[in-house]
């Protein structure tokens, strides 16, 4: 009996969850923007690392390494806080990611993360009002300024959110989800944004 081969295929996290489109005929109080092709790597440092590691980041990336809960960025990069002594490091693409990771050898312990974890940016004139239906955190402004972060809770989905740049139409949020539960993820933010009218796009950006 011969032999089956099997091919494997790369699918973003997304894929198969939700497509481009516009999910309601009310408007578009809120845009979401699908995050594919990041390069995302996690990084655990003892307090005798920290210093050397911020360094490196310094050097590397020119991002100096969050010591509370905040996130920075570059044009190319984003460093985010994740608890004491842990950082997420994403990057706009995965292409070189795993280089600026074996720079970091013996600094940190360094684990890649692309493929477990989906991320979207979620913004629009009624983005923290769809937030506010099940998220934990208080996103008044006075409470979560821009480059604030938090591992909280969304609808029972364990998340990593921060707050990027504000755009055109106000605040702009990053979450970051495990990749097994972007799916009950995307059925809430359906759920709660379809009233204010939800567009969805692909992008880095």
């Amino acid at each position: 009996m011969g032999e089956i081969g099997t091919t494997w295929t790369a699918r973003g996290a997304w894929s198969g969850i939700v497509a481009p489109g516009v999910f309601s005929a009310s408007g578009a109080g809120v845009n979401v923007q699908l995050r594919e092709g990041l390069g995302i790597a996690s990084l655990i440092a003892s307090r005798e690392q920290e210093p050397m590691l911020g360094r490196a980041l310094e050097s590397r990336l020119g991002l100096s390494l969050p010591t509370g809960p905040s996130a920075v960025s570059s044009a190319s990069h984003t460093l985010v806080w994740a608890g004491a002594g842990q950082w997420l490091l994403v990057a706009a693409s995965r292409a070189g990611v795993a280089e600026d990771c074996a720079g970091l050898a013996g600094l940190a312990a360094v684990a890649l993360q692309s493929d477990g974890r989906a991320v979207l940016t979620l913004s629009g004139t009624m983005a923290r009002k769809t937030l506010a239906k099940g998220c934990m955190v208080d996103l008044h402004p006075r409470a979560f300024p821009v480059g604030m972060t938090a591992l909280t809770s969304i609808a029972y989905i364990g998340v990593q959110l921060w707050r990027s740049e504000d755009g055109p139409d106000g605040a702009v949020y990053q979450i970051m989800v495990p990749r097994s539960m972007a799916g009950s993820f995307w059925s809430w933010l359906c759920a709660s944004g379809m009233e204010f009218g939800l567009v969805v796009a692909t992008g880095q950006d």
